[in-house]
Formats: structure tokens, sequence, C-alpha cells
């Protein structure tokens, strides 16, 4: 079970083909500030039928988008 599963669930049930989050959203739906950590655990997402489109430093946000089954 990865840290990130809250986000993952989340994403899940939110069933939107393509969206971004902001830092903010996601640190409370997971419970803590998003760190480095987020670059490795982001491969995870693929078990859930979305991936990591772009991170956005700038902006501070991650798009997100269904992948193709």
């Amino acid at each position: 079970m990865s840290k990130y599963n809250p986000l993952w669930n989340w994403i899940k049930e939110n069933g939107t083909d393509s969206f971004k989050l902001n830092y903010s959203e996601i640190e409370t739906i997971v419970g803590f500030p998003i760190d480095h950590s987020f670059l490795t655990y982001k491969k995870e997402l693929i078990q859930y039928g979305y991936k990591v489109l772009k991170i956005s430093m700038k902006e501070q946000t991650v798009a997100f988008e269904k992948t193709v089954e």
C-alpha cells in the first residue's frame, strides 16, 4: 500500500477523462505535503486507469489523464 493510495482512489472515483489538481488539493486528499517522492509513486497510478500528464512547478498543479484501455 502506497502513501498516495488515497489520491489514486480519489482519482479513480472521480472518473473524469482529464483534469488538474493543485498541490493544495492533493495535500488535502492525502493528508500530507506533496514532495519529490511523488515522482516515484506516480507510476502506481497506471493501475487505476490514469497517468500523470504534466507536473507544473510554476502553477503548482498536476494534470491527470485517463489511459486508453
